[in-house]
């Protein structure tokens, strides 16, 4: 019984890695070979790269943008509790009770050491501003 079922998987597997192969070779096979220095330059919107790519942009933006994966990936468990509350029970309720305590403690914590603020700032701006001068020579 356990034999077949993992006979199957085996086939789906093979039979994926070959479908994959097969692609891959076509691509090779079908794809332009001819190389030029137009080709190989970057593309932007049809505009000539001008410069370098390479900007100074502000962690605090990045950091917001990471508590904000985190708290929505918190708010998918509390989905998920929300659609088996009435199987789980006082006990499920209290883990739940919890949790959202410990989340709401870490936002508070968030909030209180400045992690949410990345708008206009008189400090921050004049950290950004120094960052972005070059080092006299």
């Amino acid at each position: 019984m356990i034999a077949a079922s993992f006979y199957h998987l085996a086939v789906y597997a093979l039979v994926t890695v070959a479908l994959i192969g097969v692609l891959l070779l076509a691509a090779w096979w079908l794809g332009a070979k001819r190389t030029s220095p137009a080709k190989q330059m970057p593309y932007e919107s049809g505009v000539a790269p001008s410069g370098s790519a390479r900007l100074a942009w502000p962690v605090p933006f990045y950091l917001v943008a990471i508590f904000f994966i985190v708290f929505d990936v918190e708010a998918a468990f509390i989905f998920a509790w929300a659609l088996v509350w009435d199987e789980l029970g006082l006990a499920g309720l209290l883990q739940i009770t919890v949790f959202i305590v410990i989340l709401f403690a870490g936002l508070a914590w968030l909030w209180l050491k400045g992690g949410l603020d990345w708008g206009p700032s008189r400090e921050r701006n004049a950290d950004f501003s120094q960052s972005l001068r070059k080092p006299s020579e």
